[in-house]
């Protein structure tokens, strides 16, 4: 879709931004060109998951696919596909992951909590969606950052290129955030939301990754 729909949230969840703008240089480094988002897992791009899991959670109302110009592959798939006619989907300038993420929310108008994931997140379940929502709106702070463990992703043979020191503890930015539209130009005050389930983990940043997802997609189908 080309038409944005209102900022205001409404009766059944909050808007849902994902983030499928970047190229994924790590990944193509080992696999040659292309764009991230559209990477096939299973035979299905990488955002088909995490657009399939927004709209089976209870929690979100609307979603909203922010790219930038070095995926026009994604921009498509999302515009045309049968499957994403109520998707509407942001062309940001390609200013960065927070850049676009800011002209998005913008271009939106929303002016109220919106999740904020990436697209690279496909073991991510409804279930997991509510329970972060659930958990930000029983705190008072008016951003939530999902983290995990580094001691977990060494474990999965993970290797992240962003970690923080958290009261003496290392964890690792899993890509999913809330954060409160009207305050999008303000750095706002964060709780930290420490989980270790594969489905926020996982990841896919090296095709090590997108073996491992597979495998597990596997299993999950029996």
């Amino acid at each position: 879709m080309s038409i944005y729909s209102t900022g205001a949230t409404g009766d059944h969840g909050m808007h849902a931004v994902v983030m499928a703008g970047g190229v994924g240089s790590r990944f193509f480094t080992e696999k040659g060109s292309g764009e991230k988002p559209m990477v096939e897992l299973c035979g299905r791009p990488l955002i088909s998951y995490v657009i399939d899991t927004l709209k089976r959670s209870r929690s979100i109302s609307h979603i909203f696919v922010v790219t930038s110009p070095s995926v026009p592959q994604t921009r498509e798939y999302v515009e045309r596909h049968e499957d994403m006619k109520d998707v509407d989907v942001i062309p940001a300038p390609g200013l960065g992951y927070v850049g676009d993420m800011v002209h998005g929310i913008h271009a939106a108008a929303i002016r109220e909590p919106v999740l904020v994931i990436m697209s690279d997140l496909p073991l991510i379940t409804p279930g997991m969606i509510d329970k972060i929502v659930s958990i930000y709106e029983e705190r008072a702070e008016p951003a939530l950052s999902v983290h995990t463990p580094l001691s977990v992703c060494k474990k999965l043979g993970q290797r992240p290129t962003t970690v923080f020191n958290r009261n003496g503890e290392l964890i690792v930015p899993c890509g999913i955030n809330i954060l409160d539209g009207r305050l999008i130009d303000e750095e706002q005050p964060d709780f930290n939301l420490i989980l270790s389930d594969l489905e926020v983990v996982l990841n896919v940043n090296t095709v090590e990754d997108l073996k491992r997802c597979e495998r597990i997609l596997l299993e999950r189908s029996g």
